[in-house]
């Protein structure tokens, strides 16, 4: 798994990140989702790496990097904390300026790295998300049936640590068939690991308060990334059922949207990663310096 990429721990300031790096070419972080690693990525990132530095950092929070003591704002876990994590990571790298795509919370993260530190992202691509400020704001019965565990992990009177962490791999439910053995591993070791959940819940804490704020005080001051956006969705997830053309929605949030479905379920980089390094590489193809 990674394949000729460095494996190493770096300082961002509040906190250290674990990354795995590797590649030549323009640089390109890859940023997971919720409950995954950086091992997501690891059918991926060798498709990018012949012509892209490839960065697959561990959220903060997740995997194996740094669990920051949090606030009763969840601030130390809000995504823009996150970002200013990687525009870090990404310096101690020796890269001032990058493209990023971000899967799942992982696109959250992406978003606000773009809308935040605008003359450090080239590109943005977002995958299976719209902006947490969109998907509240539209929120239904609907959604609150399919997406209920954005308000169960949210909550803080009863955590949902002690219900995840009694049995992490019952809640969770995957399994190698689809991730890979090695990617799985990595998975389950990060799942069992107690700080990890809460950092994890902490995330989705912080959805619900100060990443919205965020998000809606960008729309409401007509802040949005200018850069060369891509969105991606899984046909045989339910994006399209929850908010219709996915780029529709991003058009509201970033000046320059495109993209489109690729057939495959929620977990892309897993079921689909030749199909998705072929979108991403189409797409980064002229950020090339």
């Amino acid at each position: 798994m990674f394949e000729g990429f460095s494996a190493e721990r770096i300082d961002v300031g509040e906190t250290e990140l674990f990354v795995r790096h590797g590649g030549s070419g323009s640089p390109v972080l890859l940023l997971h989702g919720h409950p995954r690693t950086h091992a997501t990525w690891h059918r991926v990132a060798p498709l990018l790496a012949s012509s892209h530095t490839v960065i697959c950092p561990d959220l903060r929070g997740y995997g194996r990097s740094g669990k920051p003591p949090t606030t009763p704002d969840h601030a130390p876990y809000s995504k823009r904390a996150m970002a200013r994590d990687l525009v870090a990571l990404a310096r101690a790298l020796g890269h001032e300026r990058f493209a990023v795509a971000g899967h799942d919370r992982g696109a959250y993260v992406a978003h606000r790295l773009a809308a935040d530190h605008p003359d450090a992202v080239t590109r943005l691509a977002v995958l299976d998300a719209v902006p947490i400020g969109e998907a509240l704001a539209r929120c239904d019965a609907g959604f609150a049936a399919r997406w209920w565990h954005w308000f169960f992990l949210g909550q803080t009177d009863k955590p949902a640590e002690r219900v995840i962490s009694a049995d992490p791999d019952a809640w969770y439910r995957a399994g190698p068939e689809v991730m890979g053995q090695e990617a799985y591993e990595d998975y389950r070791r990060a799942i069992h690991d107690p700080l990890t959940v809460h950092a994890m819940c902490e995330d989705y804490r912080a959805g619900l308060g100060v990443d919205r704020a965020a998000d809606d005080a960008d729309r409401a001051a007509g802040r949005r990334p200018a850069c060369p956006t891509l969105c991606l969705w899984s046909a045989k997830d339910d994006l399209e059922d929850l908010y219709g053309d996915p780029l529709e929605v991003w058009r509201g949030w970033a000046a320059d949207v495109r993209g489109g479905p690729l057939d495959c379920g929620h977990h892309m980089a897993e079921e689909a990663p030749g199909e998705l390094a072929e979108a991403l590489l189409g797409f980064l193809g002229d950020d090339r310096r």
